[in-house]
């Protein structure tokens, strides 16, 4: 977080891909590519396999040495911009004034955090419900843009996605004047009224209090 406290404004790119998110070695170098050639500043939250890690595990752990995954130098040549880190406190991420995109996997948490705090994102859904999800986000609501919208594997392989299309989405993620961005700010405030004395969220749990005290034997 420290890290965070001096970058400026809305700049930062976060990467975190949930708790079963990881990637293969091949595609690791490309996200690294690409986030080095946008040119933004990111922060990543890299996680090996747990086939990667053990033949028991089966959540992502973090790496023992993170420099065997990406390109050569590519530490040395981002250090200024950029910064890898394992496990993410990502509400915490996602609060702070410098987060100004966040790349993810569409798990809901991931997508209610994200609308809480105002943050835009881009779609990379990986397994079960988050494809749904990405196609709600991009396509109904605007809130994210498009990366890719499965995850179709061809031959027992996931398909690789190249670091050019990558870096063309984080350029439009972290654009200050995009829809994408604006409609995020609405969908912010509409989030926040839920909550507030009146608001759908709020009414609706207290109903529910009120029901299960008047249903008390």
């Amino acid at each position: 977080m420290q890290w965070l406290d001096e970058q400026p404004p809305s700049s930062v790119v976060f990467l975190c891909f949930g708790s079963a998110g990881s990637f293969s070695t091949d595609q690791v170098k490309e996200i690294a590519y690409a986030l080095e050639q946008s040119g933004h500043r990111f922060l990543w939250s890299l996680r090996r396999s747990g086939k990667q890690a053990s033949d028991m595990a089966r959540s992502p752990t973090d790496y023992e040495n993170v420099v065997e995954m990406l390109p050569e130098g590519f530490l040395d040549r981002t250090a200024e911009t950029g910064k890898i880190i394992g496990w993410a406190p990502q509400v915490a991420i996602l609060g702070h004034p410098a987060t100004g995109g966040f790349v993810s996997h569409c798990g809901w948490n991931s997508i209610l955090e994200s609308i809480w705090f105002g943050v835009p994102m881009m779609a990379w859904p990986l397994y079960s419900e988050q494809q749904l999800n990405a196609l709600t986000l991009v396509k109904e609501l605007g809130l994210a843009v498009e990366l890719k919208m499965d995850y179709k594997i061809d031959d027992g392989e996931v398909e690789i996605i190249k670091a050019k299309k990558i870096e063309e989405g984080i350029r439009l993620l972290m654009r200050y004047d995009s829809d994408v961005r604006e409609r995020m700010k609405k969908m912010n405030d509409k989030s926040r009224k839920t909550l507030m004395d009146g608001g759908s969220s709020h009414t609706i749990l207290c109903r529910f209090i009120n029901d299960i005290i008047n249903n008390m034997p």
